[in-house]
């Protein structure tokens, strides 16, 4: 089981712009002609924060319109925020805040032995990093750039630095790096 970041970014590393919008990702292809769809049937738990859950909730028509529902997961999900957010009918949603270690313990249990996978954002993904319990970093690099916005991994991740494991061309439009987390008790907590 590994806990794998998976997500997309501008190539000046940026997952979204300011305001939160993805409008500049999905002219640049299908995401099922990318590792995602096998990605996501290893998938048995996720996570996300609200800045996230919430762009779900906007964008709720179009996403029903792409997948046949609102909510476009089978899987059990965890939704860390501090304010109180509408629940999505029929989504099995857990809302939490506070530290990512006892709610990694309850997502490893639903998940089994299937990965957990940290859908966004980067600081999110930061905290369980910052927690030793991030595996892996999967990132689609398109090929647009943003200026500014939210970004991609808001941490430093020098010492040891991420190990590349694998590139793969996707389209015209993105590259997609695979990097392996190394763990180092010194610089985190485990």
């Amino acid at each position: 089981m590994k806990t794998q970041y998976f997500t997309a970014t501008s190539l000046d590393g940026f997952i979204a712009t300011e305001d939160d919008s993805l409008d500049w990702l999905f002219p640049l292809g299908d995401a099922n002609d990318t590792s995602y769809p096998d990605f996501i049937a290893e998938v048995g738990a996720l996570a996300m924060g609200s800045a996230t859950y919430e762009w779900i909730l906007r964008h709720a028509e179009t996403v029903a319109a792409e997948t046949g529902s609102p909510w476009p997961y089978t899987q059990p999900a965890w939704v860390f925020s501090t304010r109180s957010l509408p629940a999505i009918p029929g989504a099995k949603l857990s809302f939490v805040q506070g530290d990512v270690r006892p709610v990694h313990a309850a997502m490893r249990a639903a998940a089994g032995d299937k990965h957990i996978w940290i859908v966004g954002g980067g600081d999110l993904a930061g905290q369980f990093y910052d927690a030793g319990l991030l595996s892996e970093i999967i990132v689609q690099v398109a090929s647009v750039t943003l200026g500014k916005g939210k970004p991609l991994f808001p941490r430093r991740a020098t010492q040891p630095p991420l190990a590349l494991v694998s590139v793969r061309q996707v389209g015209t439009g993105f590259a997609e790096l695979r990097y392996q987390v190394p763990a180092s008790p010194s610089s985190r907590t485990a």
